[in-house]
């Protein structure tokens, strides 16, 4: 942390929010000694996991173990830890809990600011941002900062509100008391059926006479979609006791309007099923889990306007992470979801931290002359097969950012030349124009999830390392497409493996072989 900052320079960067997209963002800068400077809020790094989750125990699995002392295995299996050149800097070194406590993340981030001696200037709320000839931001204190390139890494930070009569009578998860001895014995509602509204339906299990959780859209579990966003296994104890009678229930349908009188609240609830009536239901409190939102309201309309996307939630992004309503002003972190929402994992840290690595590279290229990390191959096509199965088996990347974050390899006249972990949108939409049209994209990625219950013995699928049968196969595995001009050619599966190996010769590496020779017609 710097305490005496010139707040009269212009800054290359300025990094909104030091939570872990900000820190992982200054990390990187720092690393390559950019001109950047971090503001927070609040007085400390990570201040985001001083209150949520409301009930403490983060989702984000803390995996200690692998096995092995292999350190992209130890990533593909921690969801918490930046990335940084220094193993003593891995969460897995902060707590032994697989679902750990989220004071000993926020432990965890200032450490790793600290560490690092990130630039940041924390207690500098900021109000107000415009943009002439750089970006201007201002503090409540008047204070202002300026900067040439303003990535914004402040997650979603408002609450999600619905909007119907009475919504303004009742609590929310953000600010709902955390005391389960007030819900003794009372009837609740709780609006909502994401991880916020299952993890606050546990939480009041032992003192709640009833609780209803409702929604008008089905419960999607995430070991069903892949998405870790929706309804994980350790907030879903409700649905047991809505299935087996213990008072709980899940209702399908949506809030029509809220009334209190003598400190009741009449819920008219209108099911979403055709044969159920729109009925008025009794409660003593009702809490709306119903998630977040980016605040757009700091920017400054006329000179830096946000085009907003998906419900109006998230700032609207092109390829390379920019806003599309105004140049040079950046997205890291959890606000990236908007490009891969409820498909991949950018919302999430796992997810994120190889995004913003990615993003360093871009911005490098674009502002700094800097050539994307590339590696030149002759036109050996079996030493390029061992190099994607080798990457495919052991890189984090790919594996955390399955479908997002692609290897590329451009075919040249000599040979081929590979750039790896780098966002699929932006090889095809800005990268293929300068290197090549002509060109292969690996990724790591699951099947058709259809409604397909991958625990039902009756369904087939195809055999462990059956490359005949690959493009059947419902799990994580490689996928290598050929484009042209660019479209899309033809494509390539990995057979499954139970280890995530793919790199056996016969059951990996020669297929490929055979699939790229075939589309380069050697």
């Amino acid at each position: 942390m710097t305490s005496n900052v010139d707040s009269s320079a212009i800054f290359d960067y300025v990094i909104l929010g030091a939570g872990p997209a900000g820190l992982q963002l200054g990390y990187f800068m720092e690393q390559s000694q950019k001109n950047y400077l971090i503001l927070d809020k609040n007085d400390k790094a990570g201040s985001f996991f001083k209150q949520f989750p409301r009930h403490r125990k983060l989702i984000s699995i803390n995996k200690r173990y692998t096995g092995s002392d292999d350190p992209e295995l130890g990533l593909k299996m921690d969801w918490n830890s930046l990335l940084s050149d220094d193993p003593n800097l891995l969460f897995t070194r902060y707590s032994e809990r697989y679902f750990p406590h989220a004071d000993d993340y926020e432990r965890y981030l200032n450490d790793y600011a600290n560490r690092f001696h990130l630039n940041i200037q924390y207690n500098q709320n900021v109000t107000h941002i415009t943009k002439e000839k750089y970006f201007i931001l201002t503090t409540t204190t008047g204070q202002t900062w300026s900067c040439r390139r303003l990535i914004v890494a402040t997650g979603v930070s408002l609450m999600n509100k619905p909007e119907f009569p009475g919504s303004d009578l009742i609590d929310y998860y953000d600010t709902v008391s955390m005391d389960p001895t007030l819900f003794i014995n009372k009837r609740v509602f709780i609006i909502g059926k994401g991880n916020s509204a299952f993890e606050t339906a546990d939480h009041l299990m032992e003192t709640a006479a009833v609780i209803h959780v409702s929604g008008e859209k089905s419960i999607k579990m995430s070991w069903q979609t892949r998405f870790v966003g929706h309804l994980r296994a350790v907030n879903n104890n409700f649905l047991d006791s809505y299935q087996l009678k213990s008072q709980n229930a899940v209702l399908d349908g949506k809030v029509v309007s809220i009334r209190k009188e003598n400190n009741t609240f009449y819920v008219t609830f209108d099911f979403a099923r055709a044969n159920d009536p729109c009925v008025e239901l009794e409660y003593d409190y009702v809490i709306a889990c119903t998630g977040f939102r980016f605040d757009d309201s700091l920017f400054d309309k006329k000179t830096c306007p946000i085009a907003l996307a998906i419900n109006d939630r998230f700032p609207k992004q092109n390829a390379c992470w920019e806003s599309v309503s105004t140049p040079d002003l950046y997205f890291a972190g959890t606000l990236t979801q908007m490009r891969d929402f409820k498909t991949s994992t950018s919302s999430v840290v796992h997810g994120f931290r190889y995004g913003v690595r990615s993003l360093i590279h871009i911005l490098n290229k674009r502002y700094h002359a800097t050539p994307l990390p590339q590696t030149a191959y002759s036109k050996d096509v079996v030493a390029l097969v061992e190099h994607i199965t080798k990457r495919a088996t052991h890189t984090s990347s790919l594996w955390q950012q399955y479908g997002v974050l692609g290897d590329v390899v451009f075919v040249e006249k000599n040979g081929f030349t590979v750039l790896e972990d780098l966002p699929i949108s932006y090889i095809r939409e800005v990268l293929a124009d300068e290197f090549s049209k002509h060109y292969f994209i690996l990724s790591l990625e699951y099947g058709s999830i259809s409604l397909v219950d991958p625990f039902d013995v009756s369904v087939s699928r195809p055999a462990q390392n059956d490359p005949v049968n690959a493009h059947e196969g419902y799990y994580l595995h490689p996928i290598l497409r050929y484009y042209q001009q660019g479209q899309l050619v033809a494509e390539h599966h990995g057979a499954e493996n139970l280890n995530n190996k793919w790199d056996s010769d016969l059951s990996h590496q020669k297929p490929m072989q055979a699939f790229i020779k075939h589309c380069l017609g050697i």
